[in-house]
């Protein structure tokens, strides 16, 4: 099938995915390389480009030789990655500059306390779509303007490009077409306003960040440049950000079809329709924009959940994240045990960075399998409240909940997360859905399918999970868990 396989980059905080696809959608070959990130000090996470770039190389290799696959025989190229995550090179040479500052990263948080008292404080969310927090692109390159010098000469040198890693990633391993993004990414920046379609100026100017090295926005399907690879030039037909691909890859595409992608964090993301919704506590996202018709997205976060797993495993109550299933499965209930997972903040509806997590509920005769399980419950819990706020916020109807990550791939964890949130959750054979929704997008505009004719993800091989549990039972279950939120928030003054 020489010259019609598709190739989705997924370049994330952990680790660098490559996905090779046919022309039937099917996976060819598969790819990945961790990522590390470096800390110079406490509260300081950053990430070296060359090793971000070496990472998608060797992703691509593997996936080729998976596939027994050259470099001629890709006929387009699609890439999504990591949000807030700002890369800098200089324009003439395309060497780094500095490591990027990720989104983990807390240092701009003064930046953000400051820009509090300013006139633009009361238009941030509703212009950027989100609120601008410490983890935010555009404080980590306003801070950088401020106390990184070889930043600072850069721009003023009008030599400084920034851009997300889907730039950096073409920078590095090809040529670009020009200095673009599309809207998705351009808007995770936090530079972009969604409803306009356009840069907010006077944010960019309060913050000082030097326009001509921002790049421009450009819709979702578009020549973007090329990668060179294995002697050969293939297109980059295709961007967009990580939770909007996961969106489209999971086939939600009409208002109200809704996804939860569970990895270190987890994000609910809705298809709002053509118009963006009105600006509440969840994010707007200008999801993506094809032939000039822009489709918006709502967007919440639970801001820990594997890394809450991965925490239980740390303080040794099980020995591997795998052994959370089966302690769960060793009881019945959650034995009056509630868990709020609030390690570093509560995310939608609560928005409280200061709460911190808590176990309530402990007793004499409680398990592992108890503590196991009343994780698994806050889950359900967080999708319940994200999901009656995104309703209220937008007067959509969510019937179905499409799942993929990690997480995701428990039964008993899908159908606890039913239960709670009162809503049926599909799970499809293939999870890698952000790459397989660039690799779709990347397809259509290498004319391998059109919007109409895309393969189909969910078949009879998806599983359902519907709620088995009364909305009696689920209303005083959740009160319990109210209560609980109620008492973890505002911890660190």
């Amino acid at each position: 099938m020489t010259g019609r396989y598709i190739l989705a980059i997924d370049q994330g905080g952990s680790g660098s995915r490559a996905v090779i696809y046919d022309d039937e959608g099917q996976v060819r070959g598969y790819g990945y390389r961790a990522v590390g990130r470096v800390s110079p000090q406490p509260g300081w996470v950053e990430q070296r480009p060359a090793l971000v770039a070496r990472s998608v190389a060797i992703a691509i290799n593997e996936a080729l030789a998976k596939a027994g696959a050259r470099g001629r025989d890709l006929l387009a190229c699609g890439i999504t990655s990591q949000r807030d995550t700002v890369f800098a090179w200089h324009a003439r040479t395309g060497r780094p500059i500095g490591n990027a500052i990720t989104w983990q990263d807390l240092r701009a948080a003064p930046l953000v306390a400051a820009l509090d008292e300013t006139p633009l404080a009361p238009q941030r969310r509703e212009r950027l779509g989100q609120f601008p927090g410490a983890y935010a692109g555009a404080m980590h390159m306003a801070w950088r303007m401020q106390h990184d010098a070889a930043f600072r000469r850069a721009a003023e040198r009008g030599e400084l490009r920034v851009s997300l890693a889907a730039g950096w990633i073409v920078q590095a391993l090809g040529r670009p077409a020009e200095h673009a993004l599309d809207h998705s990414l351009l808007q995770a920046m936090t530079v972009y306003d969604p409803r306009r379609r356009a840069l907010w100026d006077e944010w960019i100017d309060a913050l000082r960040i030097p326009r001509a090295a921002l790049p421009v926005a450009r819709s979702t399907i578009h020549h973007f440049g090329e990668l060179h690879l294995d002697g050969a030039a293939v297109p980059v037909l295709a961007m967009m950000t990580d939770q909007q691909a996961a969106l489209f890859g999971y086939d939600c595409r009409l208002p109200g079809q809704a996804v939860a992608t569970h990895g270190t964090a987890s994000f609910v993301n809705v298809v709002a329709g053509s118009v963006a919704p009105p600006q509440g506590i969840c994010k707007t996202y200008l999801a993506w924009e094809l032939d000039g018709m822009p489709t918006y997205a709502m967007e919440a976060d639970m801001t820990t959940t594997g890394a809450a797993a991965n925490w239980l495993r740390e303080i040794g109550l099980v020995s591997r994240v795998a052994d959370l299933d089966r302690q769960a499965r060793q009881v019945s209930n959650s034995g009056g045990v509630v868990f709020v997972p609030a390690l570093n903040g509560l995310g939608v509806p609560s928005e409280d960075r200061s709460a911190r997590g808590a176990i309530f509920g402990l007793a004499l005769g409680v398990k592992v399998g108890h503590i196991a399980r009343a994780f698994y419950e806050s889950i359900g819990f967080q999708l319940f409240d994200i999901l009656a706020t995104m309703r209220s916020e937008a007067g959509l109807s969510i019937t179905e909940l499409r799942v993929g990550g990690g997480l995701a791939a428990s039964d008993l964890a899908c159908q606890i997360q039913a239960d709670l949130s009162g809503v049926t959750l599909v799970r499809a054979r293939d999870t890698e859905t952000t790459a397989r929704g660039v690799a779709l997008l990347a397809g259509i505009g290498a004319g391998v399918w059109s919007l109409t004719s895309l393969p189909e993800l969910i078949d009879d091989n998806a599983v359902r999970f519907t709620p088995a549990i009364t909305d009696e039972e689920r209303v005083v279950r959740h009160a319990r868990w109210q209560q609980a939120v109620d008492r973890a928030k505002g911890w660190v003054k």
